[in-house]
């Protein structure tokens, strides 16, 4: 949005009383005094007018090593979420950005930035996710064939994106996928009649889970880790 405008929004200022406080200097952006009514203010500027915060969001970007046993989700009535491994003070402004089932492990991301959480997992954009998956029964290698080529989907109707697999054991693989439908890794085991027994994800996008990250644990995201999405 145009800085002129959210002040507008935001104030019970005018357009041109707006114009007038930006030629006195008394508009500030991220601490710098402003004359451009054209600023664009993002969701994480900090703006204010007389020395009066309008806006001052700080972006949180947080990877969770996440343990068997807790919902993705923010709240529940009877059963743990992950929110709750997560600083009480920051809880409620956090959604979560890409999900994994109660019972899988592994990378999850947590963040208060709407725009930066869709690159990574708008399945349009195709971001790699790959995980450590162990099954019931041995993994053959047709399955590396049929997973590349896509497995049908019901009741959706629809054939997965291509993904690879690479076998590690008789009974583990590594998995890359492309898109996240709904409980897709067991789903597409399961047109094999192969139950999965456990699935841990390694990583989203160019992020990978910080190895020295215990389940349970977090840490925020590194500013390179931030701008590689």
């Amino acid at each position: 949005m145009r800085l002129d405008s959210f002040i507008r929004i935001n104030t019970e200022q005018s357009h041109k009383s707006v114009r007038q406080l930006l030629a006195k200097d008394r508009i500030r952006v991220n601490g710098a005094i402003t004359q451009n009514r054209h600023h664009p203010v993002t969701d994480f500027c900090h703006v204010q007018v007389d020395g009066i915060t309008l806006q001052n969001r700080t972006a949180i970007y947080l990877m969770l090593h996440k343990p068997a046993g807790y919902l993705s989700a923010t709240q529940d009535a009877h059963q743990p979420t992950v929110m709750e491994l997560i600083d009480k003070d920051i809880q409620a402004q956090l959604h979560i950005g890409g999900r994994l089932d109660k019972d899988s492990t592994g990378l999850l991301l947590l963040t208060n930035d709407g725009n930066w959480s869709r690159r990574i997992t708008d399945p349009g954009l195709k971001k790699p996710k790959r995980y450590l998956v162990e099954t019931q029964d041995a993994i053959t290698t047709e399955y590396a064939t049929a997973f590349e080529q896509g497995v049908y989907l019901e009741p959706e109707a629809l054939t997965t994106q291509p993904a690879q697999l690479e076998r590690l054991e008789p009974r583990k693989a590594r998995l890359t996928i492309y898109e996240g439908r709904y409980h897709q890794v067991k789903r597409i085991f399961g047109a094999f009649d192969n139950r999965v027994v456990k699935l841990h994800r390694e990583s989203m996008g160019p992020i990978e889970l910080d190895p020295k990250l215990r389940p349970g644990e977090w840490r925020p995201l590194t500013a390179t880790e931030i701008e590689s999405v």
